[in-house]
């Protein structure tokens, strides 16, 4: 039940959101190695974000996981989102930061019960 969800201040108006999606949940997949039907990624554009007070594209994300992150994955998946990042909305990688959580089932509802 991995789930990336990225925020940036890019406006995504034009831009194939189809295709970062896919990117993205591909990289999650093949890094995290969890079943894609269970693999969510969001992405929200236009979120006001300044990073160092400069409002040049930037983006934050986080990625919560039940098992499957550990420091080589992280370091694998931070850079495939921020190369994707890069090619598609021109946010430089040193302005993207991401966030890992490696949590319990037992910390997620679903289906009226819990993991």
């Amino acid at each position: 039940m991995p789930c990336l969800n990225l925020s940036t201040n890019v406006n995504l108006e034009g831009i194939d959101m189809s295709s970062i999606l896919k990117e993205a949940t591909f990289a999650v997949v093949d890094l995290i190695g969890k079943p894609e039907a269970h693999v969510r990624v969001m992405l929200k554009s236009s979120v006001p974000i300044a990073l160092g007070g400069i409002e040049d594209p930037v983006a934050y994300g986080e990625v919560v996981s039940i098992g499957g992150l550990n420091l080589d994955v992280n370091k694998k998946l931070s850079a495939a989102i921020s190369t994707i990042l890069e090619a598609k909305l021109s946010v430089p990688p040193i302005r993207f930061f991401l966030k890992f959580y490696d949590t319990l089932g037992s910390n997620f509802g679903w289906n009226g019960t819990i993991l």
